[in-house]
């Protein structure tokens, strides 16, 4: 289906987990990883969001942006104590150094860098961004850029795209997992 074929998933002894900016694709590309490689997809946002049954808008606005990432991480924890699997996670998450350990010492982080100029193509017309709700959004989404990129470096695997399918992307991305888990 992607163009590639890897006997990964029988061997697959870590969670592989996504992370990049809003937009990056992360979901998308997750879910299409978690089906080449036939492991569960799961998305830490959306694990969030079952557990307080409020959108993370809602959480974020009720409860605070610190909250948030308190539940955040423990969601993250919980899930990279499971099963192996492909983890979708939010836009911030990899910027805590506790997440940040806590994927280095019980996953594999791959990171979606994503031009800016794409990501706001991709973000601009959606209300389900918590942090774009500003008087300037494109500012916003730039300066979340410029102080996120330096974390997002420190991903074990880097995969650059833009303007890809998400079956090309998904490709790119089991080539460089598959790299990465051969060494």
């Amino acid at each position: 289906m992607f163009g590639v074929t890897y006997t990964m998933a029988q061997s697959l002894s870590k969670t592989v987990v996504m992370v990049g900016m809003m937009g990056a694709g992360k979901t998308a590309i997750g879910r299409a990883l978690a089906h080449a490689l036939d492991v569960p997809f799961v998305d830490s946002d959306a694990e969030i969001e079952a557990a307080a049954q409020r959108t993370i808008a809602e959480i974020f606005e009720r409860d605070g942006e610190d909250f948030f990432r308190q539940r955040e991480t423990e969601v993250i924890d919980r899930l990279l104590s499971g099963p192996p699997c492909i983890l979708s996670t939010g836009g911030g998450a990899f910027l805590a150094p506790t997440n940040r350990d806590l994927i280095a010492s019980k996953g594999v982080s791959v990171w979606l860098d994503v031009p800016l100029d794409v990501l706001w193509e991709r973000v601009r017309h959606k209300d389900t961004r918590p942090l774009l709700r500003t008087e300037n959004p494109r500012a916003t989404l730039n300066a979340l850029f410029d102080a996120r990129v330096a974390h997002y470096r420190r991903a074990d695997i880097q995969v650059e795209y833009g303007q890809g399918s998400i079956a090309e992307t998904t490709t790119a991305v089991q080539r460089a997992l598959f790299a990465f888990l051969k060494d």
